[in-house]
């Protein structure tokens, strides 16, 4: 599988041209719990580089739900990893995909989605679909690129997470990732939110 293809077939959806580093995987999936039985859904999981992270952190516990537009990336998620319910769908669409597994909210949302491809209209209808899935105790990760956090469309994400979230916590710089790296920790979401 390629990533860099799967880049240039399609560079709004796909990102990067190289997938997330483990060193990152780490960061992005701290929040899922070691213990108990936890609802977490992926989304955006590319190549698999944070489904590693979640399946080592969940150790047969849970659910993990991945989520994924590119049906090629999908297929072969599903292949690598069995124990995770890998399913082809938009992001926008996280309601629909946990009503069909009858379950309403889950606690962990980890995002390896590119949101400085996204159009505005775009981020906000995913982060609306991700605050609409999460209880009250619920923690959102994603992350950003260091080279792209002052454009538009990273200022406009980090704007946007929060008015939808009661704190977000910026991480320290992930060096070993290429491109270097940073996550959001999001906790406490805003339903209210625009």
């Amino acid at each position: 599988m390629s990533f860099l293809l799967e880049f240039v077939r399609d560079p709004l959806t796909v990102g990067a041209i190289t997938p997330s580093g483990a060193a990152l995987a780490r960061v992005a999936t701290a929040a899922v719990p070691r213990t108990g039985s936890p609802v977490v859904v992926e989304l955006g999981p590319g190549t698999g580089a944070f489904t590693e992270a979640i399946q080592r952190r969940l150790a047969g516990r849970g659910l993990h739900i991945a989520v994924e537009v590119n049906p090629r990336f999908a297929q072969h998620l599903g292949a690598l990893h069995p124990g995770v319910d890998v399913v082809t769908a938009d992001a926008t669409d996280l309601a629909a995909v946990l009503a069909r597994r009858g379950i309403s909210q889950a606690d962990v949302v980890v995002s390896g989605l590119p949101w400085a491809a996204f159009a505005e209209h775009r981020q906000r209808d995913v982060l609306r679909a991700v605050v609409a899935a999460l209880p009250p105790h619920g923690v959102f990760t994603t992350f950003a690129y260091l080279h792209s956090r002052w454009l538009p469309p990273a200022r406009r994400l980090l704007t946007s997470l929060r008015a939808r979230f009661d704190e977000v916590v910026v991480s320290r710089t992930e060096w070993a990732n290429v491109p270097p790296a940073l996550v959001y920790y999001c906790r406490r979401p805003v339903t209210e939110a625009p």
